[in-house]
């Protein structure tokens, strides 16, 4: 039975705060001149982002009684972790290259793939966020490398406000 439930605390309302620190994250990187400074804004962000994510994931579980390390819990971390993993040493790959400007495109690619597996175990719309993500990333490749900042406010900022608040109104907060 807990093998065949989706994991259903993803919180939207944390969600809708993710994208709000992204994009003061992306207002803030926007204006470095360094792209050592930059890179320093959006892994603090990542590691809030990261905080975010887990204290209202715990939240919502609590509040709702639900079991936060159940089967689809550790089936969502287990889809997400490899391509976040992987998108940490590329990002130190990329950047030791000097080729900061693919950074933005990498992350958005990645972030999507994992919210797309690990999505897989949780409510539809997970999923469906991360395709986003992986489009967005894919279109992120092809443009202008000086957009990357705001793809990674599209990306980071908007879908995530967007997409938790169709989780919040649809799955209960």
């Amino acid at each position: 039975m807990e093998r065949s439930a989706a994991f259903t605390a993803v919180s939207g309302w944390g969600q809708v705060l993710l994208g709000a620190t992204a994009i003061a994250a992306a207002a803030l990187a926007a204006r470095q001149i360094s792209p050592f400074t930059w890179l320093r804004i959006w892994l603090a962000e990542g590691l809030l982002a990261a905080a975010i994510g887990l204290l209202s994931c715990t939240w919502k579980a609590n509040r709702r009684g639900l079991p936060l390390f159940s089967g689809p819990a550790r089936k969502v971390v287990l889809g997400l972790a490899p391509p976040l993993v992987a998108g940490a040493f590329l990002t130190f790959l990329l950047f030791r290259a000097g080729l900061p400007s693919a950074l933005p495109a990498t992350w958005l690619l990645l972030y999507g793939a994992g919210i797309m597996t690990g999505g897989s175990f949780s409510v539809r719309i997970v999923p469906v966020m991360g395709l986003c993500f992986m489009l967005l990333g894919g279109i992120a490749v092809l443009a202008p490398a000086a957009w990357g900042n705001y793809f990674l406010a599209a990306g980071f900022g908007a879908l995530h406000i967007l997409f938790g608040l169709f989780i919040a109104r649809r799955h209960g907060g």
